[in-house]
């Protein structure tokens, strides 16, 4: 019996019908809550949006169930609905987000010509490269923007790993500022324009396996033989294989690359980014929200190309039918002065 339910009981038991309530609406809460999870483990995503939003009118105040929603809409491409329900992410300690300890007022919308504005990146590699992309919509509506973003990404986004004693007017989070701009699937800005551009060459780059430390990495990977059998295709493009220091470093092996095959992690978002032709295996079901539902493409990077399990679990399959692309792919046609 949990212990939420178990306090229900005994305010129940003395009399605190008020506490007692409270109490059970939230372990009605929970239960929808996970019920919501399960039904997005299977796949069935119009289940699991039915039961978040069960557990939040049971729950107001449960931040997780907020928080999941809005990925869940985000992955249906509801972005108008999910953007002001992602602000609940900045409640849930396992986020970590950075506080902000100053007097800068959070911008807001406000108009921002003439204003300085730092822009704190959240979460991990792949989220900074991929909401880099709103810095330039910011620079042109007048601000000077300064990006915070992990040090292992600062020569890439010519960004900053800590905030200076400079005086800013406003400050917000990266994540934060596609809901203040009101943007949409049909309204994304391209990627971040970064440092080196691809030039493309020779040669196949591949990332099987990424960081074991994120909350979905054995979802995302595959098995130790799938990893080596792609590692066939092409140059591990593995910092301890390659040596690279940080994304910067990546970034320039990417660009002489033809292809760069990945499964979902931060190198997917930079090579893409870079406008690499870039191949990302994902899961059949529950695949991050970013690269939407039953598709081959993506709004966020028009060089990018997805190979989907054809069923929970079928590394083996993906991989064939990316081998098999592959395989039939043309090669890129070179121009000579």
């Amino acid at each position: 019996m949990s212990n939420v339910l178990q306090r229900g009981i005994e305010a129940h038991q003395r009399g605190d019908l008020a506490a007692a309530t409270s109490l059970y609406q939230q372990t009605i809460g929970v239960a929808k809550h996970n019920l919501a999870v399960l039904h997005e483990q299977r796949g069935d995503y119009d289940q699991a949006i039915s039961f978040y939003r069960e557990a939040l009118d049971a729950a107001p105040g449960r931040d997780e169930s907020a928080a999941s929603l809005s990925l869940t809409l985000l992955r249906e491409g509801r972005y108008a609905e999910a953007w002001p329900l992602h602000e609940r992410r900045r409640r849930l300690k396992r986020l970590n987000l950075t506080v902000l300890n100053s007097d800068w007022p959070e911008w807001t919308g406000e108009d921002l010509a003439g204003k300085r504005l730092a822009v704190l990146g959240e979460q991990g590699f792949g989220d900074q490269i991929m909401f880099a992309r709103f810095i330039q919509p910011l620079q042109a509506r007048g601000a000077e923007v300064r990006l915070i973003c992990s040090r292992e990404l600062a020569r890439l986004l010519e960004g900053h790993t800590r905030l200076s004693r400079d005086d800013f007017d406003f400050w917000t989070y990266a994540m934060t500022v596609p809901l203040r701009l009101g943007v949409t699937l049909e309204t994304l800005p391209p990627p971040a324009p970064l440092p080196i551009q691809w030039r493309g060459g020779a040669g196949v780059g591949v990332m099987a396996s990424g960081n074991p430390n994120f909350a979905k990495h054995a979802q995302r990977t595959p098995p130790e033989a799938v990893q080596a059998e792609l590692l066939t295709l092409g140059r591990d493009l593995r910092p301890e294989a390659t040596g690279a220091r940080d994304f910067l470093d990546t970034a320039e092996i990417i660009a002489g690359l033809d292809l760069v095959i990945t499964i979902d992690t931060a190198v997917a978002h930079l090579a893409a980014s870079l406008g690499a032709p870039t191949w990302i295996l994902l899961p059949a079901v529950d695949s991050d929200w970013r690269w939407l539902r039953d598709r081959e493409d993506s709004p966020w990077y028009p060089s990018a190309r997805l190979f989907r399990q054809p069923c929970p679990g079928d590394w083996a399959g993906a991989t064939s039918q990316m081998k098999a692309a592959l395989a039939a792919r043309s090669p890129i046609p070179r121009l000579y002065a």
